[in-house]
């Protein structure tokens, strides 16, 4: 059966809807992605900063002779910011097809998650623009799907973001 891309989840038409999750944590949150985009998770290693890079960037570490940006993802969210630590990881992942490290609190675990489950993000007329693709309740929790090619949205009007796709380009 052919498959159709809706935001950061595939669905499959003839049901087979369930897909793998990793689970993470950013502040008092409960995020998701699809572990097909994650190529690898680290341990926190500090960053190197980048003069005139985007506020929620943490600079950039050497990934197997590859220059890979770090992205704070709670800066990115709007979520407080703590100064990472050894309890912080970092989850290599594919994010509108540039190869960023995402700085999260800590990954939780991998959850098979039904796409018949997820529920709309609620419209708070903000423009938010599809970071978070849908929310799940699970076990209680809430649990945000990130849209991972929504997270990085070009803005040509800022140079800081053209050092930040020049250097993720490399």
């Amino acid at each position: 059966m052919a498959h159709t891309q809706t935001d950061a989840f595939s669905v499959n038409r003839a049901g087979a809807g369930r897909r793998e999750m990793v689970g993470f944590r950013v502040g008092d949150q409960a995020f998701c992605i699809d572990i097909t985009s994650v190529l690898e998770i680290r341990g926190w290693t500090p960053a190197t900063p980048v003069p005139q890079s985007p506020h929620y960037m943490k600079g950039v570490v050497n990934l197997r002779g590859s220059v890979l940006p770090i992205i704070d993802l709670a800066a990115r969210l709007g979520l407080p910011t703590t100064e990472p630590s050894a309890r912080h990881a970092i989850m290599v992942a594919n994010c509108g097809g540039r190869t960023v490290g995402l700085l999260v609190e800590g990954v939780s675990d991998i959850v098979q998650l039904d796409d018949a489950d997820r529920q709309a993000t609620p419209d708070m007329g903000h423009g938010q623009g599809g970071v978070v693709a849908g929310i799940f309740a699970v076990d209680g929790a809430m649990l945000s799907l990130l849209d991972l090619d929504n997270l990085l949205p070009p803005d040509r009007s800022r140079p800081a973001d053209e050092a930040f796709d020049a250097i993720a380009a490399a």
